[in-house]
């Protein structure tokens, strides 16, 4: 018998975005309940983000911000999204970060915010902690989230799927409702058991996708879980093919891929090829190193094809003080020394990652999507924000702009009870038999991860899009097939969230004929 769980809210992720969710509705008095697939309750996206998160620059205004949003988003961004982060960010940063958690931003010799200057950005604006500003906050939230009476935090619990009375109420009556979701089956891994947890509103905040990709910034936990459970549900997704490409992660054979932030450009640091020749005013004259990510990604990219090359390099030491590299870049330096390479003494060999999801699940200016009592916040949602193309730093932003917004609408609207009586949501069947073979899983997820890297990358073509769908489709027949034969993991449940995820960010690459922003067609 699965065990039984019940909440009023239940948060799906514990990034930046669910949990200012959960404390900003924790601190209104409601009972949260926050579950999340790492063996850490700090472990996301957020803990890995580098660069800062905007606030408000000197002579800066909310037209300002929108004006850099709409032109870096490719013309594809939704402007009262753009407007709505413009005006409600700088104060939530202030209120939750720097007042509720007391995240300590760097600051200058007078004693005000360092502001940095980012790629897209027509002005200096963002803050930052050194040069590991999501980890700052990551840890800032989940102290205050651990400490809070009114949270209660699973960790190792994995989503398996989201409840939908209309899909799995025992009462088949249920059918003819207007879709909803009530909660979701949760695989613990230490017990190997699916609780089922029923909740009177759910908020997704699973983070991103990249681990679809053969290169990428993202953790491990990044494989498009909450992306494919809201498509299973029905829910409306978007904007898939705009899968932004971080320009310069680190490059070396046996190292992961480590993000170089987009700050050391924004400091002054050049890309370069061997010889220490700089490149990008060739293919952007005007923003040269600092163009949108997709510019110096695919510029990046057509030099390695021209040239032959697997990488090329970032050159700090010509172009920033030692002293300022030392102090502003220490985790950078720190994570790239065991491997050889000092950003202050050598070229850095870097290649583009994909690194973030602009579209995902559709969400109104609350947080809700096109199923009841279902929310989506941070980079599993689609706010529209980032268009075709994500401007600097204004995931970490959105995470707490639509989070403190979508708990207020929560708050507000709560249901006095559950919409569903327990006893029509049955308990989880797992049917599986055989212990998952883990060289399958590892196998299925490098074709799934070729398959996207090669054809579904920062350069598409109508035959390779044609080509991934082909091998994807069959692949996840096979998958399914594996997936019901097996005893669950959380390996098992990423593989075949993945293949989905897959799915749809190549539909909808094929779908969209024309080039824009960080979707490009040659």
């Amino acid at each position: 018998m699965s065990e039984y769980l019940e909440t009023e809210v239940l948060v799906i992720g514990s990034g930046i975005a669910g949990a200012t969710v959960a404390l900003e509705l924790a601190d209104r008095g409601v009972q949260v309940l926050m579950a999340t697939r790492g063996s850490q309750p700090e472990d996301s996206n957020t803990l890995w983000a580098q660069g800062g998160i905007i606030y408000r620059g000197v002579d800066d205004s909310p037209d300002d911000l929108v004006a850099d949003i709409l032109r870096a988003g490719a013309g594809h961004s939704y402007p009262p999204a753009a407007r709505i982060l413009a005006e409600e960010g700088p104060e939530a940063v202030r209120r939750i970060l720097i007042e509720r958690v007391g995240v300590q931003f760097d600051r200058d010799e007078r004693g005000e915010l360092a502001l940095a200057l980012e790629g897209g950005h027509s002005k200096p604006r963002i803050v930052h902690v050194a040069d590991y500003t999501g980890k700052a906050i990551e840890l800032a939230l989940i102290r205050a989230v651990q400490a809070h009476p009114n949270i209660t935090l699973l960790i190792g619990h994995t989503a398996v799927d989201l409840l939908t009375p209309s899909h799995h109420s025992l009462n088949r009556l249920a059918v003819y409702q207007r879709r909803s979701c009530v909660g979701a089956y949760l695989f613990d891994q230490a017990t190997r058991q699916v609780k089922r947890c029923l909740a009177r509103e759910t908020v997704l905040a699973t983070g991103g996708l990249g681990q679809i990709y053969l290169r990428t910034t993202n953790p491990s936990g990044a494989r498009g879980d909450g992306v494919a459970m809201a498509q299973r549900a029905q829910a409306r997704v978007i904007n898939l093919e705009f899968v932004q490409f971080h320009p310069t992660t680190f490059y070396h054979v046996n190292a992961p891929n480590l993000l170089i932030s987009e700050a050391v450009r924004g400091a002054g640091a050049r890309l370069v090829h061997a010889d220490g020749r700089p490149f990008m005013q060739r293919y952007q004259p005007e923003w040269r190193d600092l163009a949108p990510r997709d510019v110096v990604a695919r510029s990046i990219h057509q030099e390695m094809l021209a040239h032959d090359l697997t990488h090329v390099y970032l050159d700090l030491r010509s172009y920033i003080p030692r002293e300022e590299i030392l102090r502003h870049f220490p985790t950078i330096r720190q994570s790239l020394l065991p491997y050889g390479v000092d950003i202050a003494e050598d070229l850095v060999p870097v290649v583009p990652a994909a690194h973030y999801a602009c579209g995902g699940v559709w969400v109104d200016e609350w947080g809700q999507s096109t199923i009841q009592h279902l929310y989506a916040v941070g980079e599993v949602a689609c706010t529209g924000v980032h268009g075709a193309n994500r401007l600097a730093s204004t995931s970490l932003l959105e995470g707490v702009v639509w989070g403190s917004r979508t708990a207020r609408y929560i708050a507000e609207h709560l249901p006095p009870r559950l919409t569903i009586s327990p006893d029509d949501i049955p308990p989880w069947r797992d049917d599986g038999l055989d212990e998952p073979d883990p060289a399958l899983i590892s196998q299925d997820m490098s074709s799934i991860k070729h398959i996207m890297w090669n054809y579904v990358g920062l350069a598409r073509t109508t035959r390779r899009l044609e080509r991934a769908l082909s091998e994807l489709y069959h692949l996840e027949t096979e998958i399914e097939r594996f997936y019901r034969a097996s005893k669950l993991t959380d390996a098992l449940i990423g593989l075949r969230n993945a293949v989905r995820t897959a799915i749809l960010v190549a539909s909808a690459a094929w779908q969209n004929k024309r080039s824009m922003g960080a979707h490009y067609r040659e």
